[in-house]
């Protein structure tokens, strides 16, 4: 039986992490190693690195890499600072959901890959664009688990702010966000996961670098080793951003379960 959450100690949890993608590996080495399948179709883990070191020596990587953060950061900036006041005020007042919850429901649901031409027409060809598309693919998601973070919380602390005489406006400011915060920052952290996943999209059309414009470079050429490393990269670094987020909700929160 699995022990609970509380009695593994943070050695062993961290350790765990490091078993499954070590025992992918090896099967990945073994079975290129063994010649099961063709280098086109599944290149050997030692043809990755190389390419990555490859990149990394040329200074394709970094200038690549600090094009794509770049985007990733602004993009979800802009969805961000958008959808918290949108996610909050509908999480508070029911006649702001209504006029608003059908319409992001509808829209969450839209391919973000069919929006490409239209990003065109609207943004050009430039940045602009790649962050639009990033926005879209966050904004309408984000807004909604904002306003079920505000909405999710214990009843009885607005009932305790009531009984205390504070006006709609002050529960909101003393009770409802202090007490969301700690849920609306992950989500943070879920979201700019999903703006990672949106890159390639959004460096599909006229994109001169990027992880993701690399990627799609070596898929003309089936240059199959440049198209596993920038995958696993992209990969990594929305990892780093993740632990990220968690350290910092750690530090921030550190009154709250949510952040444990």
């Amino acid at each position: 039986m699995f022990q609970l959450r509380q009695d593994i100690p943070d050695r062993v949890f961290f350790a765990a992490g490091f078993v499954i993608p070590v025992v992918l590996l090896l099967m990945w080495w073994l079975v290129t190693s063994l010649g099961l399948v063709k280098p086109l179709f599944l290149p050997g883990p030692l043809s990755v690195v190389g390419e990555g070191w490859r990149q990394l020596t040329e200074g394709i990587l970094f200038e690549d890499a600090s094009v794509s953060v770049y985007r990733i950061v602004v993009g979800w900036a802009v969805a961000t600072v958008v959808a918290v006041p949108v996610g909050i005020l509908m999480g508070n007042y029911r006649i702001v959901e209504g006029l608003f919850e059908p319409l992001i429901s509808t829209a969450r649901y839209m391919p973000v890959v069919a929006l490409i031409p239209l990003s065109i027409l609207w943004a050009g060809i430039g940045d602009g664009q790649k962050i639009l598309i990033l926005f879209l693919g966050t904004f309408f998601q984000q807004t909604l688990m904002i306003m079920d973070n505000v909405k999710n919380i214990d009843i009885n602390l607005i009932r305790a702010g009531q009984t205390l005489g504070f006006t709609n406006n002050e529960i909101l400011r003393r009770i409802i966000l202090p007490a969301a915060l700690p849920g609306i920052w992950d989500t943070f952290r879920i979201t700019i996961g999903w703006t990672w996943t949106y890159l390639v999209v959004a460096e599909l059309v006229a994109a001169n670098s990027g992880l993701g414009r690399r990627i799609m470079d070596a898929q003309r050429y089936l240059s199959t080793d440049t198209i596993l490393f920038g995958t696993l990269f992209i990969g990594l670094l929305g990892l780093l951003t993740d632990y990220l987020f968690k350290r910092a909700g750690k530090s921030l929160f550190k009154w709250s379960s949510q952040t444990r």
